[in-house]
């Protein structure tokens, strides 16, 4: 009886391992899904309170793999209010990404964004700064669960539960829905610390853009202030040039490549 039991718990722990693994190739196939080297986007936000008013924001971003991994720059064109306030975060193997904006109103050298400031809005939006470059975030970063498979909009998806290995981090967990068929994760709730569910990231709209299946609308909803943003893609471009100097903290000074 003692040799079954202790078969029983070997195989329920090479169980649990084989769903984790499963869980991490299937996260894995969500973020590495689209082949590029570059993108360049040209977005338009959209920012709605509480008592239901929009404000509107364009946006350029342009990406790029690079030595040591993943760096993203975004400009703000519009309006006015906003323009040529430009954010750069570059991934940092081993260690919290690198991140830096500037700001044309305080002038002067770009800013770098702390590690510990990764939950604050990112100007004005219901992104947090770790929001903004969470879709390049390394699977390996958390601990993640196949718990469920189930219908969403009327696809297939897993339902996987990831946690942070880093208890700093400003979600305690995330739980994602990732479609059965082409890897898109479809929704993400995101729970705070304390357990509680704080957003909720919902993709509205795909589309095949050359060649590839691309995300053209996302939406984050603040759920206790009743607040989103929806992000609408109006124009993309893949493997288009991108100058190296783009990614550097003078492109964020003066805007210009050299």
């Amino acid at each position: 009886m003692k040799r079954n039991m202790a078969f029983l718990f070997f195989f329920c722990i090479m169980a649990a391992s084989a769903f984790s693994q499963d869980a991490l190739a299937i996260v894995r196939a969500s973020r590495d899904r689209i082949k590029t080297d570059t993108t360049s986007t040209r977005s338009r936000m959209l920012i709605q309170d509480r008592n239901g008013s929009v404000t509107e924001r364009l946006i350029d971003q342009y990406s790029k793999e690079g030595p040591r991994g993943h760096r993203t720059v975004i400009v703000f064109q519009e309006p006015a209010s906003v323009r040529g306030v430009r954010f750069l975060t570059m991934e940092n193997p081993g260690s919290p990404d690198d991140r830096w904006i500037y700001l044309p109103s305080l002038g002067g050298e770009p800013n770098r964004i702390a590690a510990a400031d990764g939950s604050r809005s990112f100007q004005g939006t219901d992104f947090s700064n770790d929001d903004i470059s969470s879709s390049n975030r390394r699977a390996d970063l958390d601990t993640h669960t196949l718990l469920r498979e189930e219908t969403y909009n009327g696809e297939p998806c897993y339902v996987i539960q990831s946690v942070p290995k880093d208890s700093s981090y400003q979600y305690s967990k995330m739980i994602q829905w990732i479609n059965r068929e082409n890897s898109v994760t479809m929704k993400v709730e995101l729970y705070n610390r304390n357990g509680v569910l704080v957003k909720l990231l919902e993709i509205l709209k795909l589309q095949e853009m050359q060649g590839r299946l691309t995300i053209m609308s996302t939406k984050m909803t603040t759920l206790a202030e009743n607040t989103s943003t929806t992000l609408n893609v109006e124009r993309i471009e893949y493997d288009n040039p991108i100058p190296e100097t783009v990614f550097t903290r003078e492109f964020l000074r003066t805007g210009r490549t050299r």
